[in-house]
C-alpha cells in the first residue's frame, strides 16, 4: 500500500484554495506538471478522483471537498507542531506545557514540574485560571492542561492524575458568630450566604462546589460569585458571605480574620478533589510524564499542619 505524501496533501490544499494549476505551482515553487503528478499519485492512493480538472476550470469533486474540509486541520496541527519545533530548537529553548491552576500551586507540584524539566526537558508556563471556568481554556486550546476541582464530565475532557481527597471546611470571618464553634453543622448552611464560583462553568461543576439545598433539603442561599480564592476571602473576611474550601487552602491561606471549619453532616461524596485534566485528543507524552510525577510526589507526600481545630491531611493543590 503506497503511503499518503506530505507534500501531496500540500499540494491539494494549495489547489483548493487557488482552484489554478499555474498559481499552485507558483505557490509551491514547482512545475505545473508536478502539481498534476502530486494530485494524480493522491488520487490513486485514495481510489477516488478528488479534482475535477477541464480547460476551462477546476473543481473539487464532492469526495475531494469531504476529504479537503477533514484533512485541512491536521495538516494545519502538523505544520504548527513542525514549526513550533524548529523555533525552540533555533532558539535552543525547552518544550513547555502551558497548565492552569486555581487558588495555589504546592510544593508537591512544584516539585514534579522541576522533575519534569529536569527528566523530560519539558518546562512549565503556569497561569491562574478564574475559578469558576475550569475548562474553558483547556477546551480552546489555550492550555495544555488545568489542575481544578473535579468532577471533569465533558466528553472531551481526560483526567490525567486525581489529587488526594480533602476535606471541605467552611470559611467564616473570626468574628462570626460560628467562629467560636469547633465546628459547624451542614444544615447551618441554610442561614448563610456561600459564595459561589463566577464563570461559564457547566451546572454540574456548580452544583458539586455549592449544592443548591442541604442533606435535609433546606435552599442554601449564595448571591454572590467570585472569580479567585483570595477575593472570595476577603469578602468573606468582610463578613458578609461564607465560603466553602478545601483544606489545603485552609492550611496555607490561614489569616487572622478568617477561621476554616470542619463541616459536619455532608455524608458521602461530598469531598473536594483535584484533577490534573486535559484534552483527550490532546494527550502529548509529556502530559502524560507530568501525572506520572505527580503519582510519586503525592504517594509520598508528608501531612500538612492543619488550622486550630481541624485534624491534618494530605497536601495538595487547591
Amino acid at each position: 500500500m503506497n503511503p499518503v505524501h506530505v507534500q501531496q496533501i500540500e499540494c491539494l490544499l494549495t489547489l483548493a484554495d487557488e482552484l489554478h494549476f499555474g498559481r499552485t505551482a507558483e505557490r509551491l515553487g514547482c512545475s505545473q506538471s508536478r502539481v498534476s503528478q502530486l494530485v494524480a499519485a493522491l488520487e490513486r492512493r485514495m481510489g477516488v478522483r478528488l479534482v475535477d480538472r477541464t480547460s476551462r476550470r477546476v473543481a473539487l469533486t464532492r469526495f475531494g471537498g469531504q476529504f479537503v474540509d477533514e484533512v485541512r486541520p491536521a495538516y494545519e496541527t502538523l505544520t504548527s507542531v513542525i514549526a513550533g519545533a524548529h523555533e525552540r530548537a533555533r532558539r535552543g529553548a525547552l518544550r513547555r506545557l502551558r497548565v492552569g491552576f486555581h487558588g495555589s500551586v504546592y510544593e508537591e507540584v512544584t516539585e514534579a514540574f522541576r522533575r519534569l524539566r529536569a527528566e523530560h526537558g519539558v518546562g512549565i508556563a503556569l497561569s491562574e485560571i478564574p475559578l469558576g471556568s475550569p475548562f474553558s481554556a483547556v477546551l480552546a486550546g489555550e492550555l495544555d492542561a488545568a489542575m481544578v476541582e473535579l468532577p471533569a464530565s465533558e466528553p472531551e475532557l481526560t483526567v490525567g492524575f486525581r489529587f488526594p481527597p480533602q476535606d471541605r471546611l467552611l470559611a467564616v470571618a473570626s468574628w462570626h458568630p460560628l467562629a467560636r464553634a469547633e465546628a459547624v453543622h451542614v444544615e447551618a448552611l441554610a442561614g448563610l450566604d456561600v459564595l459561589h464560583p463566577r464563570g461559564d462553568a457547566p451546572d454540574y461543576w456548580r452544583a458539586a462546589r455549592v449544592p443548591r439545598t442541604t442533606p435535609a433539603g433546606a435552599p442554601i442561599r449564595s448571591t454572590m460569585g467570585i472569580s479567585t480564592v483570595q477575593e472570595g476571602l476577603a469578602l468573606v473576611a468582610a463578613g458578609e458571605h461564607v465560603q466553602l474550601v478545601c483544606r489545603p487552602l485552609a492550611d496555607r491561606a490561614a489569616r487572622g480574620d478568617v477561621r476554616c471549619l470542619p463541616v459536619e453532616g455532608w455524608g458521602e461524596g461530598h469531598s473536594s478533589q483535584l484533577g490534573l485534566v486535559w484534552r483527550a485528543d490532546r494527550a502529548v507524552p509529556a502530559l502524560r510524564a507530568l501525572a506520572a510525577l505527580l503519582d510519586e510526589e503525592f504517594a509520598g507526600a508528608p501531612r500538612s499542619p492543619a488550622p486550630p481545630g481541624v485534624p491534618a491531611a494530605p497536601r495538595a493543590s487547591g
